[in-house]
């Protein structure tokens, strides 16, 4: 690689006295420690109440003032004594303004370069530059936080080139045939407005309506009214303000109607935004070597999911979306996303065919509709029909003791039966061969597909209810992921357990 291929442009360069190459933040840092001083105030706010109470008012602005030059003076110094150094084979990194800090990190070592932009660094043409060193835990990556977008595009381009071998490669005569073209990216799913819009509207959330009761709550006291939008009797006051309350209260119903048309409207309305929010502008594209997505409002990140550091892909959709035929297409892979999980949403909204050319670049593929399944047994509900047999016990007792919330418990312990053997029928399983496709949940259904090659232990586990019917469950060890997302086949004859388990061991052998 050449020292120009290195150094990245649209950051001045400063020269040190050591070394001419090495380059400080964008001063644009300065003006983003300024918008985090927002949230850091709000630890001086007990200062400022305790000069409050104490009469001292006069002492509160000189206060915040030296609060002010104190956070920038300290954001100014962390900025001088920040550095980088892009070098032919490594990034070295030197901060700290009283203890010094030097990091190297070997480009060969880095896994990814993901790019960053907020709101405020959207507007000032800035980007947080993060360094996925695939060692494990968040502390072992390192970031920078504020450099040009032109120049962390840069960077990227010019760790991803030593990567892939082109900045190894000789220079070649001039009478040499010309070389191929480096292959472009191909831009394998993206997301319209209109398709945020209809996602958003199948992404109803309930959690919003709870957020906005509890925000009533807490502000009813300020408000100039009582009004709750879920209340009908509330409507039936607005009513009374335009001469319609006996209107209403002679037709009871719409005020009811009301009330649900507000609950659906929150919801709908916390779904649509959550969506644009998160996916405006989403963009799935095909690199070399990995599955660059890029998507945000607000907030818009840049990850790439490497190929070959995908485990396992994971389907998922919802009773209601499913008649539609709409799904979301998760990744398992050792690569981290964004330190918040670590299944990559690559598909957020689609149908099955825009899905599979996904699956086609991981090597994955999806069982076909005339696929068999095997089911496991319906002993998979017994510990929900253990807790409705405990209920119906309970509820009994209570209503011995004279309280009539028993009969609450009599009711419901029928149904928790009645959906845990509904449930029990939704648990699935089949074998493709080199991959084995997992399905499970009615209402929120999954269907996991995991390679034989990425499944680094298989466990069989069996316990004294399976063992008498001879049952066991395959408990699959595989790599990365999040760490509730365990992936295994519950109650299935333990010819077959020992069958599918002896088959993945040896395609593991193999890979």
């Amino acid at each position: 690689m050449s020292d120009d291929a290195a150094v990245i442009p649209a950051i001045p360069s400063t020269d040190f006295g050591d070394e001419p190459n090495w380059q400080r933040l964008h001063p644009a840092t300065l003006a983003l420690a300024v918008v985090k001083l927002g949230p850091r105030s709000l630890n001086f706010l007990p200062a400022v109440a305790a000069l409050g109470f104490t009469g001292n008012w006069i002492w509160i602005v000189p206060a915040v003032g030296a609060f002010l030059l104190f956070s920038l003076l300290a954001a100014w110094f962390q900025w001088l004594r920040f550095r980088f150094l892009v070098g032919d084979d490594e990034v070295v990194i030197e901060s700290g303004v009283f203890s010094r800090q030097h990091r190297t990190i070997p480009l060969d070592r880095i896994q990814d370069v993901s790019i960053e932009q907020g709101l405020v660094s959207r507007a000032l043409g800035i980007a947080k530059v993060g360094f996925e060193t695939g060692a494990g835990g968040k502390e072992n990556d390192a970031s920078l936080d504020a450099i040009a977008l032109d120049s962390a595009q840069a960077l990227r381009t010019t760790i991803r080139a030593h990567r892939s071998g082109e900045a190894a490669v000789a220079p070649v005569a001039a009478d040499a045939p010309e070389a191929a073209p480096a292959q472009e990216d191909r831009l394998l799913f993206a997301m319209t407005p209109r398709q945020l819009l209809v996602a958003g509207l199948f992404n109803f959330s309930l959690a919003a309506l709870a957020v906005v009761g509890a925000g009533m709550q807490f502000f009813d006291g300020l408000l100039p009214f009582d009004f709750n939008v879920f209340n009908p009797r509330d409507w039936i006051d607005i009513a009374e303000d335009y001469g319609l309350d006996q209107w209403l209260l002679a037709h009871r119903w719409i005020a009811g109607v009301g009330a649900v048309l507000s609950l659906l409207l929150i919801g709908f309305a916390s779904g649509i935004a959550t969506m644009l929010f998160a996916n405006w502008d989403f963009r799935l594209t095909r690199e070399p070597r990995a599955l660059r997505r890029t998507r945000g409002l607000t907030t818009r990140t840049d990850v790439a999911v490497p190929v070959r550091r995908v485990q396992a892909a994971i389907l998922v959709t919802g009773w209601f979306r499913r008649r539609f035929g709409w799904h979301e297409l998760r990744l398992q892979s050792l690569a981290s996303d964004g330190g918040k999980e670590r299944d990559h949403q690559v598909v957020p909204f689609a149908k099955l065919g825009d899905i599979d050319p996904v699956l086609a670049e991981v090597a994955i593929k999806r069982p076909d509709a005339g696929q068999s399944w095997q089911r496991s047994h319906r002993v998979v509900a017994l510990g929900p029909v253990i807790g409705a047999v405990c209920a119906t016990i309970g509820g009994g007792i209570a209503l011995l003791l004279g309280n009539a919330v028993g009969w609450l418990a009599l009711v419901a312990a029928p149904l928790i039966a009645l959906i845990a053997f509904w449930a029990a029928r939704y648990h699935r399983w089949t074998d493709l061969g080199e991959q084995v496709a997992i399905r499970r949940g009615w209402w929120k259904p999954k269907m996991t597909l995991l390679p034989h090659a990425s499944v680094q232990s298989v466990d069989l586990k069996s316990d004294f209810i399976l063992r008498p019917l001879g049952l066991a469950t395959l408990v699959f060890g595989v790599p990365g992921g999040s760490s509730l997302a365990t992936h295994e086949i519950p109650a299935i004859p333990l010819a077959a357990a020992q069958d599918l388990r002896t088959r993945i061991l040896a395609a593991r052998a193999r890979s």
